[in-house]
């Protein structure tokens, strides 16, 4: 009997610690938010849970999916792109800005993550020169396998477009492995898949909203993700369910300009 009463209490106990972790981590997120011009070490995250370097790098990954480094060079990213569609500050002032200090260095992760460069996206979103996805038409499409299947739930009943594509990691950043776009109340479907395992990652805004929200978007936007899972040679993958959800403080940014690379 006692034993029975300890697997409860056990229980309890990891659910109380995996609480104060996830606590912990959001209040070290907020805190990487407010010093993105900083340096900001590993060590000196962790300082601020009270736990070691390799420990908190550890949790971190398991919770958000991505190292603190990491998802910290994220954030910096996404408030240059911010600051470079909100003011008028030159690239070289936002590089020092979001605490880069080699502006080849930042032009390059920039591009790469975000799929143009900062001058190229300053100049494609003042032109306002977007093309407004279509959404595929899956009835009697020919299939080439790998593929995978599956279908987007909203918690309203709002219209809307549904970007969703097959990344790596599960952080939206770089160009997708591959990517469609749905509605938000129905199947999607990916196909021609390169054998491998994969983050399915979804961005979801109201089919009424301008498309360059989705390069800076607000609290409209609506995001979900499942994986990993695994794509095998021949392979139709099904099943698949993506729960769409307001942004949370762990979420990572949505780095890549989705209208811009359609424009």
């Amino acid at each position: 009997m006692a034993h029975m009463i300890e697997i409860p209490q056990r229980r309890r106990g990891r659910q109380i610690a995996e609480e104060l972790h996830r606590s912990t981590i959001e209040q070290v997120i907020l805190t990487m938010k407010n010093r993105l011009h900083e340096p900001l070490s590993l060590d000196e995250m962790a300082d601020m849970a009270c736990l070691s370097p390799y420990y908190f790098n550890r949790l971190f990954h398991r919770h958000i999916g991505v190292p603190p480094i990491e998802f910290l060079a994220a954030w910096r990213l996404e408030q240059a792109k911010r600051l470079l569609l909100t003011t008028d500050l030159s690239v070289t002032d936002i590089c020092f800005e979001v605490g880069y200090v080699g502006l080849g260095s930042f032009i390059t992760r920039f591009t790469q993550a975000v799929g143009v460069s900062p001058g190229n996206l300053r100049k494609i979103m003042q032109a306002e020169k977007f093309a407004r996805p279509e959404i595929p038409d899956e009835e009697g499409r020919r299939i080439t396998l790998p593929g995978l299947h599956g279908t987007i739930l909203a918690p309203d009943t709002q219209k809307r477009i549904t970007h969703v594509g097959l990344f790596t990691k599960p952080i939206p950043q770089a160009r997708p492995v591959r990517c469609t776009v749905a509605d938000a109340y129905g199947s999607f479907l990916i196909d021609d898949i390169p054998p491998g395992t994969y983050y399915v990652l979804a961005a979801s805004l109201p089919e009424t909203a301008n498309p360059a929200y989705f390069v800076l978007p607000g609290e409209q936007l609506l995001v979900g993700m499942a994986g990993p899972i695994t794509v095998r040679p021949g392979e139709l993958v099904q099943g698949i369910s993506l729960f769409l959800r307001a942004t949370q403080v762990t979420d990572p940014p949505l780095l890549l300009a989705l209208p811009v690379m359609r424009a």
